[in-house]
C-alpha cells in the first residue's frame, strides 16, 4: 500500500474513531507501556501512518516493543482491510453472515438441528422443534463477536407461547441445538463450547490452511475472546496447543484459571480431521477466498459452527503467541503477496 492510501485510511479511521473507547486504551497504554503521554501518542500516530494500525493493533500486538522489522510482519486492521477486499467477493459474504444459510450451504458439516425463527414461526413449529431437545441457543442471524446470543433451558420450553414471545422479541433468528463437545475439549472448560478457528486462503501463490487457533471460555457460556475467553495458537503440524493462552486484556495462561486445566501442550483431538474439512468446506463458495471457520470438537469427530467472510486480524495475533516479535503476515505472504 503506497503511502498516499496509507495516508488516506489513517485519515478515514480518525474521523470515525470511539473517543471514549479510545481515551480509556490509551490509559491503558500508558500504564502497560511506561511511556510518556507525548511519546505514546507520538508512536501511535506513526503507527497508524506507517503500518496502517489502529490503536487497538498497537495494544493486542505490544507494538511498543516492536522495532519497524518486527512492526512490518503486523497484519494491522489496514492490511487486513486490503486482504478480504482482495480475496472475498463481497456479493457473496451473505453465505456465511446469515447463519441460517450458512448452514443450509454447508450442511454436510452442520451436524445439529436448527430453526430459523422470523415472524412466520408458529407456536406449533416451535413447539415441535423443542420437543426432546436439550439447551438451545438463540443467535441473530448476522453479527459476531458473541453479541446478543443467549442459551434457553428445556424448562423455558414448557411455556412455549411465552418462549415464542421471547425468540420473537429478538427479531430474526436461528435456534440451533447445543453442540456436545469432546470430553478433553470439555476439560479445558466445560462451560462454554471451546471451538478451534482454521484459517483457510486460496491464494495466488498457494492454497490451504495460514493458521489456526484455541478459543476457550472463561466464566461465560461463550468461548469468544470479546465474552471474556481466551484464545492459544494450535500447531498446524501436530494439533497441539503451541502457546499460552491470551485474553485481550494481555493476561497469559498456561493453565486455565478455573479448572486448572493444562493449556500449553494440550493436543486438540480429530485436528487432522478438522483440516480436512476445512480444505474441503474452502471450496464450496471459492468466490469467497480467505475464510475463518470455527470448528467445534465433539465425541464423533469435528463439526462446523460458522465461517467467517471478514476474519479478526487481531486475536491471531496476541503478542504472547509470538515472543519473537515476528507477526503473523509472513504466513500470509506464502499464499499471496502482500
Amino acid at each position: 500500500m503506497c503511502s498516499m492510501t496509507r495516508i488516506a485510511f489513517f485519515i478515514k479511521r480518525l474521523a470515525k474513531i470511539d473517543t471514549q473507547r479510545f481515551k480509556k486504551t490509551f490509559h491503558d497504554l500508558l500504564i502497560l507501556t511506561g511511556k510518556s503521554r507525548v511519546g505514546l501518542f507520538v508512536d501511535l500516530l506513526v503507527c497508524g501512518i506507517r503500518y496502517n494500525a489502529g490503536y487497538m493493533d498497537y495494544k493486542i500486538a505490544r507494538m511498543d516493543r516492536l522495532n519497524h522489522a518486527q512492526r512490518k510482519t503486523v497484519i494491522t486492521r489496514g492490511v487486513s482491510n486490503d486482504i478480504v477486499k482482495r480475496m472475498n467477493d463481497k456479493a457473496y459474504w451473505r453465505y456465511f453472515d446469515d447463519k441460517c444459510v450458512f448452514n443450509a450451504t454447508f450442511s454436510k458439516w452442520v451436524n445439529r438441528q436448527w430453526l430459523r425463527a422470523d415472524s412466520s414461526l408458529t407456536a406449533e413449529t416451535l413447539a415441535a422443534f423443542c420437543a426432546g431437545k436439550g439447551p438451545l441457543f438463540i443467535k441473530p442471524l448476522e453479527g459476531s463477536s458473541g453479541v446478543g446470543i443467549e442459551r434457553a433451558e428445556p424448562k423455558d420450553f414448557q411455556d412455549i407461547p411465552a418462549f415464542l414471545k421471547r425468540v420473537r422479541d429478538k427479531g430474526d433468528c436461528i435456534l440451533e441445538e447445543t453442540v456436545i463437545q469432546h470430553p478433553d475439549m470439555a476439560r479445558l472448560y466445560p462451560g462454554s463450547v471451546n471451538t478451534v478457528r482454521v484459517a483457510t486462503l486460496l491464494g495466488d501463490k498457494a492454497e490451504g490452511i495460514v493458521y489456526a487457533f484455541v478459543r476457550i471460555g472463561n466464566g461465560r457460556v461463550m468461548d469468544n475472546v470479546d465474552a471474556g475467553g481466551m484464545a492459544a495458537r494450535v500447531s498446524l503440524d501436530t494439533g497441539v496447543i503451541d502457546t499460552v493462552a491470551a485474553d485481550k486484556q494481555g493476561h497469559e495462561y498456561a493453565r486455565h484459571p478455573l479448572t486448572d486445566a493444562p493449556i500449553t501442550g494440550f493436543q486438540i483431538p480429530y485436528f487432522d480431521e478438522a483440516k480436512a474439512m476445512c480444505l474441503e468446506a474452502m471450496r464450496v463458495i471459492p468466490q469467497v477466498r480467505f475464510v475463518a471457520w470455527d470448528v467445534a470438537i465433539t465425541p464423533d469427530g469435528p463439526t462446523l459452527i460458522e465461517g467467517n467472510s471478514f476474519p479478526s486480524h487481531a486475536v491471531p495475533q496476541f503478542a504472547a503467541h509470538y515472543p519473537d516479535g515476528i507477526g503473523i503476515l509472513p504466513e500470509f505472504e506464502r499464499y499471496i503477496a502482500i
